[in-house]
């Protein structure tokens, strides 16, 4: 067991949260003890920085967050990096989804700026899955007319996305970095962003060495996170391939197992 904990880096859905999407009762608790201790618990997720400040409420100023799967990471409140996406990368991208979209894929495209995230599509089907991962949302005639920086385009494919959007859009990962974040999700970055790049960036900034960082997660936006700590830990409930990229396992989400495992650590310590 680790002896030096100084940062949990940890994904939200399916990992963190529990099956109704929530923030488990106890963490509440757990966050004040492991800031005594000197130890930094970052969420990390392909949530918007709006949405997981809202979800910590009053602990978040204080806290570090990587956000947009790596393209927006914060440190007490500074930006520590961001990436955002060339404007005729995101027009192209745009109207090839569009596209699709006129071809039968059944989908709905969010633009994430820094400021919030976009969307064209009107119903309540797709809106309702957009704003349970972003807080900062606005429905515009047009996403290539906003005036934001775009770090990400999240594209919610009502279909599994792995064997469909996800496929179809295979030719752009030659030039940027495409991954399927959820059973439904698939986001488009700049090639060099996911979780474990911002990871190491918050861990040079804290002075952290992966020997002493702790990461849990379950979906293949994870992997490169738990690349970059010693302690990585897959849920039980993961993807087979983060199941055998992570060195440890946790309970699963359902059973809290991010924090009866971060318990186990600490009594260890």
């Amino acid at each position: 067991m680790p002896h030096d904990i100084r940062l949990i880096a940890v994904d939200m859905d399916g990992t963190l949260l529990d099956g109704d999407g929530n923030v488990p009762e106890p963490l509440w608790e757990l966050l004040p003890r492991l800031a005594e201790r000197g130890v930094a618990f970052v969420p990390a997720s392909g949530r918007q920085l709006a949405t997981l400040r809202a979800t910590f409420g009053d602990d978040a100023h204080t806290m570090s967050f990587i956000a947009e799967n790596g393209a927006y990471v914060v440190r007490d409140g500074v930006e520590v990096a961001s990436d955002p996406i060339d404007p005729a990368f995101v027009e192209r991208a745009v109207r090839r989804l569009r596209t699709l979209s006129r071809e039968g894929y059944d989908l709905g495209v969010v633009v994430c700026g820094k400021r919030s995230a976009y969307i064209e599509r009107t119903d309540r089907a797709f809106r309702d899955q957009a704003s349970a991962y972003y807080a900062a949302l606005e429905q515009v005639d047009d996403v290539l007319a906003v005036d934001d920086a775009v770090l990400k385009l999240a594209i919610y494919d009502f279909a599994p996305a792995e064997e469909s959007v996800g496929r179809a859009l295979d030719d752009l990962a030659e030039t940027h970095r495409v991954v399927v974040s959820g059973e439904h999700w698939v986001d488009i970055m700049n090639i060099g962003v996911d979780k474990g790049v911002a990871l190491r960036r918050l861990q040079a900034t804290a002075g952290v060495t992966p020997g002493q960082t702790v990461a849990f997660g379950d979906y293949l936006n994870d992997l490169e996170m738990l690349d970059a700590a010693d302690w990585s830990f897959a849920m039980q409930n993961a993807h087979p391939e983060v199941v055998a990229r992570a060195r440890h396992r946790a309970p699963s989400n359902v059973d809290h197992g991010v924090i009866s495992t971060i318990e186990r650590l600490l009594a260890a310590e």
